[in-house]
């Protein structure tokens, strides 16, 4: 199973590493865009995964992060273009867009939200975990909305992408790659994580928490934690998808992105490495196709989402390549 696994994932980097070559030979590269989309969607469902795969922390809010680090990305370029002090009394202040100090300022601002509103949500369970962190979510929906300044309701629109070194962000194939290397990067971390002590607390967490306390671990710091690594990616996710669409608005802060990135994580394969990017691009996938035959495509939709649930109990990944884990 080990070696069959290793196959799999070297001919899945390889496709990832060579589509963007493909599309472009097979006279297709419209597509690239929707393939990009689904490399930012699934670092942000990814992040989800460490929270509820791991730790089985139910959330409706993790839309807020992306928003959060979207805005940050909007705000610091809309300030740039404009040359207008971002803060009064620092006027040398004018914003950035420099990819090397937004994308860290997104994630710093989406983790400590994180750890403001985790340090409240996390004293709570089960539905009083879910709503609290979609009354969050809400909160910041609604605060972007009343920011006249940036929009309001109708949102940004962006001169370009940011800049980074060494890299056009402007040429779409760069982009692409630039997403597929911190898709990867934040993978590897999570393999990291989730097998060291940390992951087995924080799995142990979402088991049994009260053995977990008998011997001797505080669980609340451990998902504390992982809530705000979680946030922070998604932050990160949040800016890269305002840099690829170059737009921002409330919209990518709503409850229904929450629960779409959430629908990304259980089609592909809670707990899961590689089954929420699973997730993403066949959810992706679906909507644009589908779409193209019928507005109704929701109606499609819907009946696919509940006959994975019902026979795939880890998901599209489960049932692909874990089914005798997931039997019975």
């Amino acid at each position: 199973m080990a070696v069959k696994r290793i196959i799999l994932g070297a001919i899945a980097l390889g496709f990832l590493a060579t589509l963007p070559v493909l599309l472009e030979y097979s006279g297709q590269q419209y597509l690239l865009s929707l393939a990009t989309r689904v490399l930012i969607y699934g670092l942000a469902a990814s992040s989800l995964n460490l929270i509820l795969g791991y730790g089985g922390m139910v959330s409706l809010g993790h839309a807020a992060f992306m928003g959060i680090g979207a805005y940050t990305m909007g705000i610091l370029a809309f300030h740039s273009y404009e040359k207008l002090p971002i803060i009064s009394m620092f006027p040398q202040f004018t914003g950035s867009v420099d990819a090397l100090i937004v994308w860290p300022v997104a994630m710093i601002f989406a983790c400590l939200f994180a750890l403001c509103t985790g340090a409240i949500s996390l004293r709570t369970r089960g539905m009083h975990f879910i709503m609290i962190t979609l009354a969050f979510a809400q909160m910041v929906f609604f605060f972007f909305t009343s920011l006249d300044t940036y929009g309001g309701s109708d949102g940004i629109s962006l001169y370009g992408r940011n800049a980074l070194l060494g890299f056009d962000l402007g040429d779409d194939q760069q982009f692409y790659y630039l997403c597929l290397g911190l898709l990867l990067g934040f993978l590897y971390l999570m393999h990291r994580l989730t097998g060291s002590r940390f992951g087995r607390v924080l799995i142990g967490s979402r088991e049994n928490e009260q053995r977990l306390e008998v011997l001797g671990f505080s669980p609340f710091g451990y998902r504390l934690l992982s809530y705000c690594i979680a946030g922070s990616v998604a932050g990160l996710a949040g800016a890269l998808l305002a840099n690829q669409g170059e737009f921002v608005s409330p919209g990518m802060i709503h409850w229904t992105r929450s629960g779409e990135i959430m629908v990304m994580v259980l089609l592909g394969g809670m707990g899961s490495l590689v089954g929420p990017t699973l997730g993403a691009a066949v959810l992706l996938f679906l909507e644009e196709y589908l779409a193209m035959y019928t507005e109704h495509w929701m109606v499609i939709l819907g009946p696919f989402l509940i006959l994975v649930v019902l026979f795939g109990r880890g998901g599209l990944y489960g049932l692909l390549f874990d089914r005798g884990k997931h039997r019975g």
